[in-house]
């Protein structure tokens, strides 16, 4: 019986191929060499995760000598003085002496019928005197504590004053006008506007809507663009409102208050 050789893919492949050259020596040893290099992996990372676990076996232990004493060091404490209870206290002190004053008078200006016999020093007498609540004998030396007196009865409250933010209004009785109207306003927009350049390279036109506050002595601040058209235009629109004059100012319950004003600036190329 004939047996039958097994063919391989390598052969048919490289059947009319030089197998000299080096594409089939790689492709028949691919095997081999995968199953190597996973081998070689394998261990690789068997190696660098119990590393330490080798280490630990293999470094010397060190031995505790459980029965080794411990030297224990007691410190002598001093005996405590005695205390005898019949001794006597210090002896109070003796305050200072006082100091000379005389009895200062706070100047009133009070009706004839009101004015009290007391006697008021006058300003060469306090020279060489202090003044204070009552006239005593003392020394020029002497403590001055006594002189005041403080009130502990009385606990000092300082109220500390709070900012309060002016509120602005967005509408209120009377709305904030410029000074002469709506007209004088196109106008004053009108002579001050300068067309940017780019937007007139661009061609852009349109409307920038502007939000300004009018304080209550009239003047602008806080001015932004709610809405713009880009190509400079909105900075110039900006600009333009910061420059502007005072308004009259709004009024809420007939007081002057701060409102939010917001207006169309128009840009259009001629």
């Amino acid at each position: 019986m004939a047996t039958t050789k097994q063919v391989d893919i390598l052969d048919i492949i490289f059947s009319h191929k030089n197998k000299d050259y080096g594409a089939y020596v790689l492709r028949r040893n691919y095997k081999f060499n995968l199953s190597k290099a996973m081998w070689i992996a394998i261990i690789l990372f068997v190696l660098a995760t119990s590393s330490s676990l080798i280490i630990n076996y293999l470094s010397p232990k060190e031995t505790v000598d459980k029965k080794k004493a411990k030297a224990i060091t007691f410190a002598q404490l001093s005996e405590l003085p005695d205390v005898k209870k019949d001794q006597a206290p210090p002896p109070d002190l003796a305050p200072p002496p006082l100091k000379t004053t005389m009895k200062f008078t706070v100047p009133v200006v009070k009706p004839d019928e009101k004015v009290l016999d007391d006697y008021v020093p006058s300003q060469e007498e306090l020279r060489d005197v202090d003044p204070g609540a009552k006239t005593q004998e003392g020394t020029n030396t002497g403590d001055i504590s006594q002189l005041f007196t403080v009130d502990e009865s009385q606990d000092v409250v300082v109220e500390e004053e709070k900012e309060v933010k002016q509120q602005v209004f967005e509408y209120v009785e009377e709305m904030p006008t410029y000074p002469g109207g709506q007209e004088a306003l196109m106008q004053y927009f009108a002579a001050n506007i300068v067309y940017p350049e780019i937007a007139k390279k661009a061609g852009v036109e349109g409307k920038v809507f502007v939000q300004f506050v009018v304080s209550k002595d009239g003047s602008i601040s806080n001015a932004t663009v709610l809405k713009g058209i880009g190509g400079g235009c909105d900075e110039e629109a900006i600009r333009v409102v910061r420059k502007m004059p005072k308004w009259i100012p709004g009024k809420q319950n007939g007081a002057p208050v701060n409102v939010n004003v917001k207006i169309p600036i128009f840009f259009k190329l001629q």
